[in-house]
């Protein structure tokens, strides 16, 4: 049996020969106000797909994929892949709003044969340059996992069906299955036309893009009977899929009960104000500058708002074990490119309470996101690409969803105790603890002794990000916020800086 499968018992019977010789005190010596007590015994599995993200054309309202894409070379730009690399996304989704009017064979086979749409929710036209094999392509070179959302014939929006010009943009279960085919099919007629010989795998798919969110579309009952037409026919162009259901608005429970035997997951999306009274906001346009005190208080605050949307999720699907996806999920303030309080280091301090929602309820939460991925302008987009040069750069959200990528274990553990002015949750791989420190308070550093419940420490490293709230990171050049990497002092004790964000590593002594 390996580490991570080991009972606690069996745990501190390895350790117990060596915790006596070590100078980190066990928890119980640390009962102090001031302690950080974890309990490390595996309470559920903690998914990687916590930290995709979400890649969209959104036509001229933002540069997005159409500014990652080099014309000229027919490549990726580099400096948008190496930063995507650092961030490591998980998961990659393609699709959005986009998806309900998207017809997949368009953006596909010879460049010069491809054919350029209307982008009808976000204005202008879409070249097509960058499609299936490109999106792929983009994953392989990131090693993120791609998830694709079909066209719903269009989501039962008839607005949709037709563009300006008259040309269909709606799909049925055969488009999807065909995509399917060529995707994964290693025998697929077209794809091989197009000099493709080895398939492109894509293994997850997602039937339904905020179907619920529209009046005189589908309803439920309706788009539960075609959910299960679409699954059918993908699996019969591939029984091994992986497919996503769309579950928001109170669907959950109808759309399980009906087409539940064929979904792996349930879609819901959460693009949310925390400030209910866009009036008084402080955080709209770019009153956030006025008081940033305020400010603060108000985005620590927006966590409630995310806990609240994933437990009313839950009671809709009550008993069913079927797993959330939350396959779209960013700030939604109103305000100059939706809202510049996103550049600020206090919105990357927001953003990281909310990783720690998703952790916490990682028992049943197992895709999700804190952003777009990436555009020219939105400062809700995890990366930032400026045109017609520069570097591209992480945002705020970006930064703290690498910091956890890079540091998190693969169980969930228990905090037991935590001091006044921290939000943490913890994790654990084999014999390494990983905890998720968020120091809630604009300027005061919280001074802690961690301690591991029953036993004693190894050693230990700090990785700290921490700068002034109100720093606003608007370009790629080194900035206010800083990632420093530091050992845990032998006593245990560690003082955790105003506004910062931090991944800690433990290593727990064998045997």
């Amino acid at each position: 049996m390996n580490e991570s499968g080991r009972t606690r018992r069996q745990f501190l019977k390895a350790v117990g020969a060596t915790a006596a010789a070590l100078t980190i005190p066990p928890a119980y010596a640390a009962r102090g106000a001031n302690a950080l007590v974890i309990d490390p015994q595996p309470r559920y599995e903690l998914s990687p797909y916590l930290y995709m993200q979400f890649m969209e054309p959104l036509g001229t309202t933002d540069g997005s994929v159409a500014a990652a894409w080099d014309f000229g070379r027919d490549c990726w730009r580099p400096d948008v892949i190496d930063v995507t690399r650092k961030l490591a996304p998980s998961m990659m989704r393609w699709g959005g709003c986009f998806s309900s009017y998207y017809r997949w064979k368009e953006a596909v086979g010879p460049r010069d044969r491809r054919i350029p749409m209307h982008n009808m929710c976000w204005g202008g036209l879409d070249t097509n340059q960058v499609g299936t094999v490109e999106f792929i392509d983009f994953c392989r070179q990131v090693e993120a996992e791609p998830l694709m959302c079909v066209n719903f014939e269009s989501d039962g929006r008839k607005y949709w069906e037709k563009d300006p010009k008259g040309s269909v943009r709606s799909a049925g279960p055969e488009e999807a299955a065909a995509w399917v085919r060529y995707c994964n099919d290693p025998d697929d007629k077209l794809r091989r036309s197009h000099g493709i010989e080895k398939p492109c795998p894509m293994r997850w798919w997602q039937i339904g893009n905020e179907t619920s969110y529209a009046r005189n579309a589908f309803n439920c009952e309706t788009a539960a009977q075609k959910t299960i037409a679409f699954a059918k026919a993908m699996r019969q162009a591939d029984p091994d899929l992986t497919l996503i259901g769309w579950g928001d608005s109170g669907w959950a429970k109808q759309m399980l009960e009906i087409a539940g035997e064929h979904l792996q997951y349930i879609a819901f999306h959460h693009m949310f104000n925390p400030d209910r009274d866009r009036d008084k906001s402080p955080l709209r346009d770019t009153e956030y500058r006025k008081d940033p005190a305020r400010t603060w208080e108000h985005l620590m605050n927006a966590h409630k708002a995310q806990e609240a949307r994933i437990r009313w999720m839950l009671e809709q699907v009550g008993d069913d074990p079927t797993p959330l996806a939350l396959t779209e999920c960013h700030f939604a303030l109103p305000g100059r490119n939706r809202c510049e309080v996103l550049s600020s280091w206090a919105a990357g301090v927001a953003n990281a309470r909310l990783l720690n929602v998703h952790e916490r309820h990682g028992d049943r939460l197992k895709i999700a996101t804190l952003a777009d991925f990436c555009g020219t302008r939105w400062q809700v987009n995890a990366i930032m690409i400026p045109v017609p040069g520069g570097r591209s750069f992480m945002m705020p959200v970006a930064r703290v969803m690498s910091l956890y990528r890079h540091h998190s274990g693969e169980q969930a553990v228990t905090v037991q105790r935590t001091p006044d002015g921290l939000d943490v949750t913890a994790s654990r791989t084999g014999d390494r603890l990983y905890l998720h420190v968020v120091n809630t308070n604009r300027q005061r550093s919280v001074s802690t002794q961690l301690a591991i419940d029953g036993m004693a420490l190894a050693a230990g490293r700090v990785f700290e990000l921490a700068g002034d709230p109100e720093h606003e990171i608007i370009h790629a050049q080194p900035n206010g916020v800083t990632l420093s990497e530091k050992a845990l002092p032998s006593d245990g004790r560690w003082t955790f800086p105003a506004a910062s964000v931090s991944a800690v590593e433990l290593d727990v002594p064998t045997a």
